[in-house]
């Protein structure tokens, strides 16, 4: 079976398309057979990655390692029995539809709360939750105190993981792998900086995630979005030499593939 990564959180901004097609851009440049859906049906950021990249490379005449990329298949409502909802049924025949081909399945969440969304994560092998620096972010995850340090208690995104976990072992489902990101972490060892990795690493005892390192605010990920790249192509599409934040942001991809211990990859880009 396909092992299925889940990038999700309900909030938007936090970088999650990014996420997604980079990872599932390395794994395919890994040599894995790698899938992938947009569950966001009215933005389509990750569509929109994806056939940016076609008309690039076909325009181009480049051939690049690619992920495939499926749209959910409309399902006739009439061949439903009572109770049973057409998501649910769009989701899974999408699913079943990549299986069969591919070692890696890449889901890719709205920043809300979705039928779509909480069935995904029920599926998550491996939950990837990229998290601004920030306690606005983090109040996605946990309600602090005022002090900025004290945790009161989850808040509603993961009360739906830990939804989603019992459901897995109900089916008798392997844990989820919950990972992380804090994402878009500034240059300077702020107070803010300080506590949020403070919160964080707290939480994570607390409710079960791992921390795994994310990009920094670069430049380069609003530049590569309009031609479908991503970090890996840089040298295939004519550019010789890498500036320092290339290099860095590249490093930091390299560091966030090594940190999820998917099964059967070996970093070696």
């Amino acid at each position: 079976m396909a092992h299925i990564i889940v990038v999700g959180n309900e909030k938007g901004g936090a970088g999650k398309s990014t996420v997604a097609m980079h990872v599932a851009t390395a794994l395919a440049r890994l040599g894995h057979k790698t899938g992938m859906l947009d569950l966001d049906l009215r933005q389509k950021s990750l569509a929109r990655y994806i056939e940016n990249r076609g008309k690039y490379l076909h325009e181009a005449g480049l051939s690049l390692p690619s992920p495939s990329y499926i749209e959910l298949p409309e399902i006739d409502q009439a061949t439903l029995t009572p109770g049973e909802n057409v998501f649910d049924h769009r989701l899974s025949a999408a699913v079943a539809g990549l299986e069969p081909d591919c070692d890696f399945i890449v889901i890719d969440c709205p920043g809300s709360h979705t039928r779509l969304s909480q069935v995904a994560h029920s599926l998550a092998d491996t939950l990837i939750t990229p998290l601004n620096d920030s306690f606005i972010d983090f109040d996605l995850l946990a309600k602090v105190d005022t002090d900025g340090e004290t945790i009161l208690g989850p808040s509603v995104y993961s009360e739906m993981v830990w939804n989603a976990r019992q459901l897995r072992a109900q089916a008798g489902l392997m844990p989820i792998d919950w990972v992380v990101l804090r994402n878009r972490l500034g240059a300077q060892n702020m107070v803010n900086k300080q506590k949020m990795e403070a919160a964080i690493t707290k939480l994570s005892r607390r409710i079960g995630f791992r921390v795994a390192p994310g990009f920094n605010e670069r430049v380069i990920f609003r530049e590569l979005f309009p031609r479908g790249l991503t970090l890996l192509d840089l040298r295939d599409v004519g550019v010789q030499t890498l500036n320092i934040s290339n290099v860095a942001a590249r490093q930091e991809l390299r560091d966030l593939i090594k940190s999820l211990n998917l099964p059967g990859v070996t970093v070696d880009f």
